[in-house]
């Protein structure tokens, strides 16, 4: 069995708790950290749709010729970015009865090493999907080839500058685009020696991705690690996040379970 695998719990796994709830849908919020930063979004899923079964959690199914587990996960995060602020919406069968606040617990022994379920929540009917409802994520980017006042220098002189072209591909095909508004905020900083980015980046409409954001640093900058920390929606001028995770985190445990 690989690192990867975790062993199936012994037995039918009930959920434990006072306080049950009728629910239809949860809302969880999990860490992709360490090596399986580099399995890919579609590898994930199957992840989780493993550990779902491995602990009967009475997942409702699509209807059709091929029925999937209804899962319904946040923004896509590019292979070999870490995040611990990753978000997935699960319909449960209707009528289901489960202690929401034990779910994550629950859960992370029966994922890979490095994906931990940190916080769960029931979703009120008529909730935006989490594909329309994120508009921004914060990231960290270590980034090579750049002195910390380099990086500080060009951070600075892209908040300044009223736009910023560059060329994308759109369908195939190139396309220029202005991505200004997508970079909310930006921030050099020293990490343990090597300079870091603290980045809020637009995420609808395209929005704009860590690697691009370190192409517009220029000659010499190349991207070395990226971890997602947040995810913001917004509503009413509020923002707030999806599920926020538990204080303190990062959790002992998760980076235990990471490394």
């Amino acid at each position: 069995m690989s690192e990867n695998e975790p062993a199936a719990p012994d037995g039918p796994v009930k959920v434990p708790g006072p306080g049950p709830l009728q629910l239809v849908k949860i809302r969880l919020r999990f860490t992709k950290l360490g090596k399986v930063r580099f399995t890919s979004h579609r590898d994930v899923a199957r992840m989780w749709e493993r550990a779902l079964r491995r602990v009967q959690l009475p997942v409702g199914r699509s209807q059709g010729f091929s029925p999937r587990p209804k899962l319904h996960f946040g923004l896509a995060l590019s292979t070999g970015h870490e995040s611990l602020a990753e978000y997935l919406d699960v319909d449960l069968v209707e009528g289901t009865t489960v202690d929401v606040a034990s779910l994550p617990d629950l859960l992370s022994p029966a994922l890979p090493r490095g994906v931990t379920a940190t916080a769960a929540a029931e979703v009120p009917p008529g909730t935006p999907s989490l594909q329309h409802a994120v508009t921004s994520s914060r990231w960290e980017i270590e980034v090579g080839g750049l002195d910390l006042p380099t990086l500080a220098t060009r951070s600075e002189a892209l908040l300044a500058a009223p736009e910023l072209v560059m060329t994308r591909q759109r369908k195939g095909k190139d396309v220029i685009d202005d991505v200004r508004a997508h970079l909310h905020h930006l921030q050099a900083v020293d990490r343990d020696g090597a300079p870091l980015l603290i980045a809020e980046l637009g995420a609808q409409n395209r929005g704009l991705r860590p690697s691009e954001l370190v192409a517009l640093l220029g000659d010499g900058a190349r991207e070395v690690g990226v971890c997602r920390t947040h995810q913001f929606t917004e509503h009413d001028g509020v923002r707030t996040e999806p599920l926020p995770a538990p204080d303190p985190w990062p959790a002992p445990h998760a980076q235990a379970r990471a490394s």
